[in-house]
């Protein structure tokens, strides 16, 4: 688990390098719980040299601009990933303007662990603990459980619903409160998902 908030870090700190750290460290493994899904254990402390996490400078490689979502390939550790990444086509937060990271929407493949289309979310920010987060698609409202600035889905037996209403819908609303209280709402285009899932479902077979 600190291997993943590491890279993330390193992925926050390079953003002005490209979005495409940050894809990396969230393809890396999250802590997703099983089915049935299992209440979050507390996210453990960064370690204070993160740099220890790269894995030996891979980057990852675009395959492929579908619409708003970049399909991109990696091998960490010699371990194939890939993965869909997009960036909210509008944000807002109540009270209004306060600041915040950018926010993405990922959608992981991890074949060597058995882990297909896992949807997940950085959303900018360190979330309130136990606050209630929704990832609305398609008329459904999915409940999303949050450690740190991350959001991925609390019944894990409904993801594979929601990719399927992702590749369908023209738009998902994710919802979240910060630590501080800040209400936020972040609209995702799905314009040009589906390819992208197809496309790294090529580069990254079963």
């Amino acid at each position: 688990m600190w291997f993943r908030r590491a890279l993330i870090i390193l992925a926050i700190n390079g953003l002005a390098c490209g979005a495409t750290r940050l894809a990396l460290a969230q393809a890396a493994p999250s802590p997703k719980p099983t089915k049935p899904a299992a209440k979050p254990a507390a996210a453990p402390a960064a370690p204070k040299s993160p740099a220890v996490a790269v894995a030996g400078g891979v980057e990852p490689v675009l395959i492929g601009q579908f619409g708003t979502w970049g399909a991109y390939s990696a091998a960490p550790n010699g371990k194939k990933v890939c993965f869909a990444l997009a960036k909210p086509t509008a944000s807002k937060t109540n009270p209004p303007n306060r600041p915040r990271d950018p926010a993405y929407a990922f959608v992981s493949t991890r074949p060597s662990e058995k882990v297909f289309n896992e949807v997940s979310v950085m959303i900018g920010y360190a979330l309130k603990p136990g606050s209630e987060s929704t990832l609305e698609v398609g008329g459904a409202s999915y409940a999303m459980y949050t450690q740190g600035d991350g959001l991925w889905i609390k019944n894990a037996a409904e993801e594979e619903r929601m990719v399927e209403a992702m590749r369908r819908a023209a738009d998902a609303v994710v919802k979240g409160v910060s630590a501080k209280g800040t209400e936020t709402t972040d609209t995702f285009s799905l314009k040009g998902l589906s390819q992208a899932l197809d496309r790294i479902a090529q580069d990254c077979k079963r």
